[in-house]
């Protein structure tokens, strides 16, 4: 889809306040727009490459009126919104926070029409196969054949390397890397420009801390740190 140009009225567009109520031009059906649920500093992330992706969104959910979105988006009210399904089922939804237990616990309340963002500057191999729900960063790449499972986190400038299996709202963290053929199960974080080898395997669960370099498989629920990373 071709970029898309954000007007308003009333509002100077040199501003960084590119807030809902703007239309975007050619903007063919707003039922399209999409529902971002989160408000805090990874949402900010999402609402750009969405932006940058040329892709209408209608604004946010957060329990937190002061948001750091609302620079951004009007929110549309808190996270119990997600059990009201006249109003969620309307939008594609994505999730847009950082806390993999709390975005496991919404998974469930999400409507059937989950949103993939992928910013425009990521490369993504067209052998790859991305979930629904994903959320790719700007300079990310996915190379061949590897699979994103849904509502997966490619942050800024990870690399996922040709064969990767990566889980179910599994998090990659900015300058994160995955050798070729890594397997990485459900609900894990791989921390800040943290590297694992190739043909490694990682369990659901585990948290890889920044900085680590992972040489053995993990079994589900570990926390491993340093270079070389150990259990702890």
């Amino acid at each position: 889809m071709d970029a898309q140009r954000v007007t308003c009225d009333n509002v100077d567009l040199a501003s960084v306040h590119l807030r809902s109520v703007c239309s975007t031009s050619h903007m063919p059906d707003r039922s399209q727009a999409i529902l971002i649920v989160g408000g805090g500093g990874h949402s900010l992330v999402v609402a750009d490459a969405a932006i940058q992706a040329g892709l209408a969104v209608i604004g946010f959910l957060d329990d937190d009126p002061d948001a750091r979105l609302t620079r951004r988006l009007d929110r549309l009210g808190g996270l119990s919104m997600l059990d009201k399904p006249d109003f969620v089922h309307h939008h594609p939804v994505i999730l847009a926070m950082g806390d993999l237990a709390l975005r496991r616990r919404l998974i469930p309340n999400l409507p059937q029409r989950a949103a993939t963002i992928i910013h425009p500057s990521a490369i993504v191999s067209p052998t790859a196969i991305i979930g629904v729900g994903v959320s790719i960063g700007p300079g990310a790449v996915v190379h061949t054949d590897a699979v994103v499972g849904d509502h997966a986190i490619v942050n800024s400038a990870s690399i996922v390397e040709h064969d990767c299996v990566v889980g179910v709202n599994t998090h990659l963290a900015p300058n994160s890397t995955l050798g070729g053929d890594v397997v990485v199960g459900d609900d894990t974080l791989i921390g800040l420009g943290a590297s694992v080898l190739p043909g490694v395997r990682i369990g659901d669960r585990c948290t890889v801390g920044a900085s680590s370099a992972v040489i053995q498989d993990l079994p589900a629920g570990a926390t491993a740190v340093g270079v070389p990373a150990r259990a702890i």
